[in-house]
């Protein structure tokens, strides 16, 4: 029995290109129409003709005209063209198409920073539906992999890759009641006189902060000790205390009146928020839309509470 013989298959870009030449029947008709250059289409066509070994057009002054082999070829290739754009709009459809992302959030970031503004990024991106989970389950068990999840840290985590969002630059904040029972913080060192609130995640920083000033705390100091932030903060409203917390948590406080910041004291910390993405998931569609939009929006944060990268 004879073999047929094997025919290398054409490239789709020579494809797309007779297919074009023979609707415009001129090379500069299907260059303009594929932003190519009529040498560039004249090659293609070369190209395929070589492949199939037959001629497909006949030269002509004005132009091209399909040879009999041509046009049947045309007949056979457009059902094939077709089913390859129709192929590829499914698939590019698919990835953009409604998406489920689940993020890990803690319920500071969520409450006072997400979720106020996260009805831009769903009108922007309907297309994606976000879930969001904290970072326990009651059992610590069947926990679902998050897709990204919002951290405090120093910026290093092996195996994510993370981008900074805010909340180096830390603040003293204090009711205005606490001040007037206590009286002014006219010095830096009028705080020491003062009961502390301190986050469990930050034990540290009343030391820090005050050795920033050029004095120690003394060990006898009195702390209150929160496991959150947004609990912590509404300890300072209340008047319980002053509290070194990051400027962005205490924006609208701030604004209201309902903390102060005496004496304009701030600190700069090594410890920031983080968005973190596994390295594996990192060209995930829906996921780099989110991280794009989580930058642009930080961004903006950073700028109103003046906080430098």
């Amino acid at each position: 029995m004879t073999s047929l013989p094997r025919l290398n298959l054409p490239s789709t870009t020579a494809l797309k290109v007779f297919e074009a030449a023979a609707r415009h029947l001129t090379c500069t008709g299907a260059a303009e129409e594929l932003f190519l250059t009529q040498s560039a289409v004249s090659k293609q066509i070369r190209s395929l003709e070589d492949c199939l070994g037959v001629t497909l057009f006949v030269r002509i002054n004005r132009g091209l005209v399909l040879t009999e082999l041509g046009q049947l070829y045309l007949d056979q290739i457009r059902p094939v063209l077709a089913a390859l754009r129709a192929a590829s709009v499914k698939i590019h459809s698919q990835n953009v198409s409604r998406r489920t992302l689940t993020l890990r959030v803690t319920a500071t970031i969520g409450d006072r920073w997400l979720l106020p503004r996260f009805g831009r990024f769903a009108e922007k991106y309907p297309h994606i539906n976000v879930q969001f989970t904290g970072f326990l389950s009651r059992d610590k068990q069947d926990q679902i992999e998050p897709d990204g999840e919002f951290r405090g840290g120093e910026g290093s985590w092996p195996g994510f890759v993370s981008d900074f969002l805010f909340g180096r630059r830390l603040v003293l904040v204090a009711a205005p009641n606490l001040l007037q029972r206590h009286g002014p913080i006219e010095h830096a060192q009028d705080v020491l006189s003062f009961p502390k609130l301190l986050h469990y995640q930050a034990p540290l920083i009343w030391n820090e902060f005050c050795q920033s000033l050029g004095f120690d705390l003394p060990q006898t100091s009195s702390l209150m000790r929160y496991e959150f932030y947004s609990t912590l903060v509404r300890g300072a409203v209340s008047g319980l205390g002053l509290a070194i917390v990051p400027q962005v948590w205490v924006q609208e406080e701030l604004r209201r009146g309902e903390l102060l910041n005496p004496l304009a004291l701030d600190y700069r910390y090594r410890v920031g928020y983080y968005f973190l993405v596994p390295e594996r998931k990192q060209h995930d569609p829906a996921l780099a839309a989110m991280r794009a939009w989580l930058i642009e929006e930080s961004a903006k944060t950073r700028q109103e509470s003046k906080e430098t990268l």
